[in-house]
C-alpha cells in the first residue's frame, strides 16, 4: 500500500471501529473541502465543517462498515470505488455503493468528493433494501476495510 492508502486506512479504522471524529480530523488539512454528497449538498469546509458533518452523521449511523473494492492512485489523489454500509438509529440497514476522490497535500486529505445515488441512500434509510442487481456490486470482496484488530 502507498502512503495515501495507509492514511485512508487509518481514517476507515478510526470511523468504523470507534467513530472517533478527532482521529478522522487528524488526517484532514485545516482548509480541506469535503463534498460529502457531491451533487446534492454544499460542501463542508475546513476541519470545523468536517466535524459538523461527522457529528451529525454519527448521530444517525450505527455499525459503520466502509469498504473499498478498487483503488487507483494519481499524483496527489486516490480514486476509490466502494460501499458505505451502516444501520440507522431506528434499525434500518443501509447499503450505498459509491465512488470517491480523496486529494492530498502531503500526508493530509485536503479535498474529498463522494459520488453516490442520493435516492438509494434515502430509500435505504427508510428501510428499502438495495435492489438485487446493486447487491452484486456491494457484495464484492474488499481490498480495504476496517481492521478488526
Amino acid at each position: 500500500m502507498s502512503r495515501k492508502t495507509d492514511i485512508v486506512q487509518a481514517v476507515i479504522d478510526a470511523w468504523c471501529t470507534r467513530q472517533d471524529i478527532d482521529a478522522v480530523l487528524s488526517h484532514l488539512s485545516e482548509d480541506m473541502v469535503w463534498h460529502h454528497s457531491a451533487v446534492t449538498a454544499p460542501p463542508k469546509t475546513g476541519k470545523a465543517g468536517a466535524r459538523e458533518f461527522l457529528t451529525a452523521y454519527k448521530a444517525k449511523v450505527r455499525n459503520p462498515n466502509w469498504r473499498m473494492f478498487k483503488i487507483a492512485e494519481s499524483e496527489d489523489a486516490l480514486f476509490v470505488e466502494g460501499v458505505d454500509e451502516f444501520d440507522t438509529a431506528d434499525g434500518h440497514h443501509v447499503v450505498i455503493p459509491y465512488m470517491g476522490i480523496l486529494e492530498f497535500d502531503g500526508d493530509l486529505i485536503c479535498g474529498w468528493r463522494d459520488y453516490f445515488d442520493r435516492g438509494v441512500a434515502d430509500r435505504g434509510a427508510q428501510g428499502e433494501a438495495l435492489p438485487d442487481y446493486a447487491q452484486a456490486l456491494a457484495g464484492r470482496p474488499a481490498v480495504m476495510q476496517a481492521r478488526t484488530s
